[in-house]
């Protein structure tokens, strides 16, 4: 397959729907790309999906350069976007570059950061870096203490012209694509028609230019209650679940190795080691 590149995704728009999904390691990368998946998303979700923190607010650059380096490994055709935590984009352009470019050197071709028209000069900076950069406006998970929680974005006229401000804006910044996550399909299809940058939706209906899910929603690998947007095309933890509790069982009747997980040497050979005598401990020590 060809490589997917930011001209590639930009060209997409009106053309062909963009299939993106999150990885954070070299398996799920290989998987992604084998797969067709356009677009690898190494997303700071890797917090909750990973690492097992509440918020998105715990993992710190160091740990998505970890990821990022993992999926870039992989050498997948999809275009690799790495998520910018929280906080290395927050305090001036020029830590915006700085910390972006800690990503790139890890593997990511592009970076995504969350927010409306106040990351303007951030996203600016960067593009004049040549680092590409994607957009992500509705409901922003490293805003959770802001907006008191997880909540739809847009379903007030005030909060969604705001979104559609913010979506128009950071398209003349610059930016090749745009999330458009937990906002009413209505306020997506009105974002997607107003904008020629490529929408890709999370929570966001069908009218967006393409959809992201998270590779472990998607596997069914998740822990505790899946959001309503995530559609499960496997089960892959009832799967796992049984196959390690077959490998238990198998350990503990003896039927794990068997004959064929077994090495063997030249019969000779086993009935020499069988008759070589053992040094005693007294000789062990005497030596």
């Amino acid at each position: 397959m060809a490589k997917v590149t930011v001209p590639v995704i930009r060209a997409r728009k009106g053309v062909e729907k963009i299939a993106m999904v999150t990885a954070y390691d070299f398996p799920g990368a290989k998987l992604a790309s084998e797969a067709g998946i356009d677009i690898i998303l190494v997303g700071d979700s890797a917090a909750n999906v990973v690492h097992g923190f509440d918020t998105t607010l715990s993992i710190s650059l160091e740990m998505m350069a970890f990821h990022v380096a993992a999926v870039a490994r992989a050498k997948p055709h999809s275009l690799v976007v790495g998520d910018m935590p929280w906080m290395s984009f927050h305090i001036s352009p020029e830590d915006t570059v700085r910390n972006a470019a800690t990503l790139v050197r890890a593997g990511a071709e592009a970076v995504k950061i969350e927010g409306g028209s106040e990351r303007i000069p951030h996203i600016e900076r960067l593009i004049a870096a040549e680092i590409p950069v994607m957009g992500h406006l509705g409901l922003t998970p490293q805003s959770v203490h802001a907006e008191g929680g997880y909540r739809v974005q847009g379903r007030r006229l005030d909060t969604a012209r705001r979104i559609i401000r913010d979506a128009q804006a950071l398209e003349e910044a610059g930016i090749f694509a745009l999330v458009l996550e937990g906002v009413p399909e209505a306020l997506a299809s009105v974002v997607t028609d107003r904008i020629s940058t490529p929408t890709i939706g999370i929570g966001a209906g069908r009218s967006a230019d393409g959809q992201v899910l998270v590779f472990h929603d998607l596997l069914g690998m998740g822990f505790g209650r899946y959001p309503k947007f995530v559609r499960q095309y496997a089960n892959l933890r009832d799967i796992a679940t049984d196959a390690l509790r077959r490998f238990r069982d198998d350990v503990k009747t003896g039927n794990f190795p068997g004959k064929k997980e077994t090495y063997r040497v030249d019969p000779g050979l086993e009935e020499a080691l069988q008759l070589e005598e053992t040094p005693s401990t007294a000789n062990v020590f005497s030596l």
